[in-house]
């Protein structure tokens, strides 16, 4: 099975002005990323799709692959449409899946990325990772999206409120009573699906609770439920770096 990796890292960000290039401890953001995708076994190529060209040259300047696509790009997974496009021209290969890994993790385990490749199969159409909540700051807190599944692993729906609602048991014992699972952001999309989706007007559930997945289980696609132990850490703002034990992440690499 061919697997693509793509990396996309705008430039322009409002929330955190050129965030892909800031430095941590070194290195920027976006070569941190980049470095433990490459880690991961499970990927065939690994590209950076960039917008911009101070991206473009320093990840060419790291001796890897950098594909510049358009600006306009309403979303990362409309970004990994044209990326793929470019990468099997230049690297001759026809891939079958394709792996959106979040430019603003930069602590991403190479653990996380083999776990979701080694759970695609030829009838997959999308797939994301899951872990389960664990502290009530977890389950309450409206940027950590909230997922339930069906019988086969398969979302049934995600949501930034807490669901399901218990409704026979007090809400402070919530988590003693069930199991809940929050999304971590990383998909892999089949080529063939991946074309499909970006094809889809905005949803209505999409729009009113900002979450692109939506759009695809309205329209009928099947998300496939990963679930992992391990946490994810996007960087949304440049005082996330400041919560985070950066010692302890470094020391893993």
């Amino acid at each position: 099975m061919k697997i693509l990796g793509i990396i996309p890292a705008r430039y322009a960000s409002t929330r955190f002005p050129a965030k892909a290039m800031h430095i941590i401890e070194g290195k920027t953001m976006v070569q941190r990323v980049l470095e433990r995708s490459l880690k991961a076994s499970t990927l065939t190529n690994v590209v950076v799709a960039t917008d911009h060209e101070i991206i473009f040259n320093h990840i060419k300047a790291l001796a890897q692959t950098p594909i510049m696509t358009q600006e306009s790009h309403p979303s990362g997974t409309d970004r990994c449409q044209e990326a793929l496009q470019q990468a099997e021209k230049l690297f001759g290969v026809k891939y079958d899946f394709v792996l959106n890994i979040q430019g603003d993790e930069p602590f991403i385990r190479p653990a996380q990325i083999n776990a979701l490749c080694e759970a695609l199969s030829v009838d997959t159409e999308l797939a994301t990772l899951i872990k389960k909540i664990s502290s009530e700051e977890e389950l309450s807190d409206p940027n950590e999206v909230k997922i339930t599944m069906n019988t086969a692993q398969e979302a049934l729906y995600f949501s930034r409120n807490i669901i399901p609602y218990l409704h026979k048991h007090k809400r402070e014992t919530w988590l003693q009573n069930y199991d809940f699972y929050k999304h971590v952001g990383m998909y892999a999309y089949r080529a063939d699906i991946l074309e499909k989706i970006t094809k889809l007007s905005v949803s209505s559930l999409e729009e009113m609770e900002s979450l692109e997945q939506l759009r695809w289980l309205e329209n009928g696609f099947k998300i496939k439920l990963v679930k992992t132990d391990i946490d994810s850490f996007c960087v949304d703002v440049i005082e996330d770096l400041n919560r985070m034990d950066l010692k302890a992440f470094l020391e893993e690499e």
